[in-house]
């Protein structure tokens, strides 16, 4: 018999291995990468092609602050996404049970100019940081 999982059925499975995201983070980086997809494709005269971690970060990023506004970097840290490197873990995890499987390498989303900020000149939409008390 050959059995086909669900998509979540599939998001079940990976979140017993590796508990760290939610099933909503998940989503976040499928709708990220669609995103993502149609943004450059629009950019590219309807050239559809690879993107670069860089580029899913980007999206995601533009994806967030267009659904959750203000509230994007809190909505991902419920999730379970703190930093970009767990974006990077999100893809990895689904990638390797073959919920895509377009390419046979995987680099990490880590970059410096690619980052999850709550800096208001890092990203307008996020708000700023309480001031830190100075000590003395």
């Amino acid at each position: 018999m050959n059995f086909k999982l669900s998509y979540d059925e599939v998001l079940d499975g990976i979140i017993a291995v590796d508990p760290r995201f939610h099933h909503d983070a998940y989503h976040f980086v499928r709708e990220g990468l669609d995103y993502t997809q149609q943004a450059i494709s629009k950019q590219e005269n309807g050239t559809v092609r690879h993107i670069s971690g860089q580029e899913l970060l980007g999206g995601m990023r533009a994806h967030a602050i267009e659904q959750y506004g203000p509230m994007a970097f809190t909505v991902l840290k419920e999730w379970g996404v703190k930093r970009c490197e767990d974006f990077g873990a999100i893809v990895f995890n689904m990638w390797s049970t073959s919920c895509w499987r377009r390419r046979r390498t995987i680099r990490w989303m880590t970059s410096p100019a690619a980052t999850i900020s709550r800096k208001p000149s890092a990203n307008p939409s996020f708000p700023p940081s309480p001031p830190r008390p100075r000590g003395g």
